[in-house]
């Protein structure tokens, strides 16, 4: 089921579930969906590598979608998607010119594979978090992603079913922004 078109949110809101540190809810309008979060659940001294979700305000910049794995075409959303192809990654290496941006593969600094085996980046959105300017070490990569089964820890993430995904894209736009709470 999908959001009514039109019906954008302002506010994104994860907290984390009472008694588990590696998960939460996301609420956006009238809906609230579980989340799972960062291993190292989440935090305001963000470091590459810990694992954690920010605590933090962050907007949404754009997404990706495996387009293989979209038998009905691309997902509907506000913000440009684009589908991703065997040589899209992200660089998350510190010292890299290109930290915590898209790079074309092979790529010879650490990086993630966009197209992964698994279905968490079928669909991707992009926030902001340490994009403007960008801190070395300061994290990468944070995005609101496919959950694994059972919810299970991200590696800093905010990941939701796929359902809930579905709901959510219609009503993000380019004043959408997600808070995360300690």
């Amino acid at each position: 089921m999908r959001g009514k078109a039109g019906k954008k949110v302002k506010l994104i809101e994860v907290r984390r579930r009472p008694g588990c540190r590696t998960q939460g809810l996301v609420s956006a309008g009238p809906f609230v969906f579980p989340c799972a979060l960062g291993r190292g659940g989440t935090t305001i001294s963000k470091r590459e590598g810990d694992g954690a979700t920010p605590a933090a305000g962050m907007r949404l910049l754009w997404g990706y979608f495996r387009p293989d794995h979209a038998p009905s075409g691309p997902p509907v959303s506000p913000l440009t998607l684009t589908p991703i192809g065997a040589r899209d990654g992200w660089c998350d290496a510190p010292a890299d010119r290109n930290y915590n941006r898209p790079v074309r593969l092979p790529y010879p600094a650490s990086h993630e594979r966009m197209r992964r085996d698994d279905v968490l980046y079928d669909v991707c959105m992009v926030t902001d978090w340490n994009m403007r300017p960008t801190i070395r070490g300061r994290g990468s990569a944070i995005f609101l992603h496919i959950a694994k089964p059972g919810f299970l820890p991200t590696e800093g993430c905010i990941a939701v079913s796929p359902r809930a995904m579905a709901r959510l894209l219609p009503m993000i736009g380019r004043d959408t922004r997600i808070k995360v709470y300690r």
